[in-house]
């Protein structure tokens, strides 16, 4: 069977980097949108960073959000218009540093919208600075010699965070560094969008990813660096799931 182009993903040229994997995931988001048969009534929002151009790549209406202010920007789309599918497309330093009262309070509220979270553990598009998910010892631009406990803390787990709060409905880690996981990982963004539909709560994805460009590895060997080095502190999994809880 020929592999075609979901409808839901535009016929545009990507701007990221070499060996980025936001691709990967503009991919899988899109394939569940026609899976689900939702386009018309989908509604992405994109803050500042490496997806500040997502609204170029998906055939559903995108609207642009302030930095860290899309899980804020969603919830009045999704108050207003129950009947869309309301997504947020964020990466650690805009979900986790300047949007965390944003991510933390759509959870506590139990909003029903979903949360694409790509996880490279560092500023990408602002020159490769130290993010809230560096991981220790990890060489950034703001932290030449690598991530100090001590000084800086240690890193953000989000799933882990939001998993305890009890608006979440679901909460999963997925990677895209291989094909079984880059399976997982639509599966996983399958759900998410469907416990929304559902009316579940909030549901979040975060995906593990690769920043080549500001990890300074070629493509390949940042695929392997963030196995030997992300998943360790990430495990992926389930972190909450209500669907099951309800069906005990």
């Amino acid at each position: 069977m020929a592999i075609k182009r979901p409808h839901a993903l535009t016929d545009v040229e990507l701007h990221y980097c070499p060996g980025c994997t936001h691709g990967i995931v503009h991919r899988l988001v899109a394939e569940v949108i026609d899976e689900l048969g939702i386009e018309g009534k989908t509604v992405g929002v994109a803050p500042v960073g490496c997806s500040v151009f997502a609204y170029n790549y998906f055939n559903c209406d995108m609207i642009e959000a302030p930095h860290g202010r899309a899980p804020a920007v969603a919830t009045g789309v999704k108050r207003a218009r129950p009947e869309c599918a309301v997504f947020t497309y964020q990466g650690d330093g805009d979900l986790a540093a300047i949007g965390t009262a944003e991510t933390v309070h759509v959870g506590a509220r139990g909003e029903n919208i979903t949360i694409i979270f790509i996880n490279n553990a560092i500023y990408g598009m602002t020159g490769g600075q130290m993010a809230p998910t560096t991981i220790a010892n990890q060489v950034t631009t703001t932290t030449p010699y690598g991530r100090s406990l001590q000084v800086n803390g240690n890193p953000v787990k989000v799933c882990e965070m939001l998993a305890t709060l009890d608006g979440t409905a679901y909460a999963e880690r997925v990677s895209v560094d291989c094909v079984k996981n880059v399976m997982a990982a639509k599966k996983a963004i399958k759900k998410a969008f469907t416990m929304q539909l559902e009316g579940k709560g909030l549901s979040i994805v975060e995906v593990l990813s690769t920043c080549p460009t500001n990890w300074g590895l070629a493509p390949n060997a940042a695929m392997q660096w963030l196995r030997d080095n992300l998943m360790p502190v990430f495990p992926l999994g389930v972190y909450k799931d209500v669907s099951k809880e309800e069906s005990k």
